[in-house]
């Protein structure tokens, strides 16, 4: 199964994502979701096997974000799709063996998410965030807290992880809800002691596993 702790890239170029990847492997991180956005497809697919050969070096694991085929031509470990990318049927064609991930919003979409047999679901946002562009309403402890209980009862057992907007003070909070673990971007992005704040949340993480 993938780490607990995934970082979502950030920068202002494919060049600026690389330097942000290797910086949170630096400082241990072990799950990479590269996300770039509005690129070419060769210019992704150069980027995604740079950060390949890179996860290889650190023993982490790849996810690619939006595109199958770039995620087959670098062997990802995973895909993530978005609720208006490529349909998860499709695109295990293309990746018999890749770990395949979904974003959710609501609870509607865990069941059809469950229903296509995604490896693990992305449900968010926690609060908010300048990441993501159109931002779907945001959830807070309340709203996984809900969504985790009703998946409980229809005995939904797929692996969930919070993202958008966390902070290091939330993390007890939302892995209380039951989330497997959490997706960050900005806050390991603009943190001056990275490797302290890597321990920091994976003490969070894992103490409550």
């Amino acid at each position: 199964m993938l780490h607990r702790l995934q970082y979502i890239s950030q920068g202002s170029s494919p060049e600026e994502h690389l330097k942000n990847i290797q910086a949170v492997l630096d400082a241990g991180v072990r799950l990479i979701q590269l996300r770039l956005k509005n690129v070419d497809e060769n210019v992704y697919s150069e980027y995604a096997s740079k950060t390949k050969d890179l996860c290889v070096q650190y023993k982490s694991q790849l996810i690619i974000n939006d595109n199958p085929m770039v995620a087959k031509s670098c062997a990802a470990d995973a895909v993530h799709l978005g609720l208006d990318d490529m349909r998860i049927e499709d695109a295990r064609k293309h990746l018999t063996r890749t770990i395949i991930g979904g974003t959710a919003n609501t609870y509607d979409h865990i069941k059809q998410r469950c229903a296509e047999k995604v490896h693990y679901i992305g449900l968010g946002p926690y609060s908010f965030t300048t990441t993501k562009e159109k931002l779907s309403p945001t959830l807070g402890k309340e709203g996984y807290t809900r969504i985790l209980q009703q998946m409980k009862a229809d005995n939904l057992r797929t692996p969930v992880y919070a993202i958008g907007g966390i902070q290091l003070h939330d993390i007890k909070e939302i892995m209380s809800t039951g989330v497997y673990g959490i997706a960050v971007s900005g806050l390991l992005t603009n943190s001056s002691d990275k490797k302290k704040l890597v321990k920091d949340i994976n003490k969070l993480l894992y103490h409550h596993a």
